[in-house]
């Protein structure tokens, strides 16, 4: 009687832990997210992908989110965009946020974060 093996195939789905060096949000898919994603579309490093119930921002090393193109976009006032109007539209992110007064800035990588989040990376 001959012995049958099997061999099982690698899992799509495995463990990786190589850096991607990708940043980016989910938003919800109403009035001001579209426009959200149609400023954002326009930076070279930053994809949007639009799904039926939200829109997915990935973008490579860095980008920012500066609110007063977001105000011309939705033909509001300068100041209506601001961190708290982001964060209304935004449901979850992966990487560094930074929020400023007038933009929030994405980070892939958390050493370029850490200036403007005030810690030292150096070990003591």
């Amino acid at each position: 009687m001959t012995e049958t093996r099997f061999k099982t195939s690698e899992s799509p789905f495995k463990s990786d832990k190589t850096f991607s060096n990708m940043c980016g949000f989910t938003l919800m898919n109403n009035q001001i997210g579209a426009v959200m994603a149609k400023v954002l579309s326009r930076i070279d490093n930053v994809t949007v992908t639009p799904l039926p119930s939200m829109i997915r921002v990935d973008g490579v090393g860095r980008f920012d989110v500066v609110y007063d193109d977001m105000d011309a976009a939705l033909g509001e006032e300068e100041g209506f965009f601001s961190a708290s109007e982001f964060e209304n539209n935004m449901s979850t992110h992966y990487g560094r946020m930074v929020h400023l007064d007038d933009r929030t800035i994405m980070f892939s990588n958390p050493e370029e974060a850490a200036e403007y989040l005030g810690f030292d990376l150096k070990a003591r």
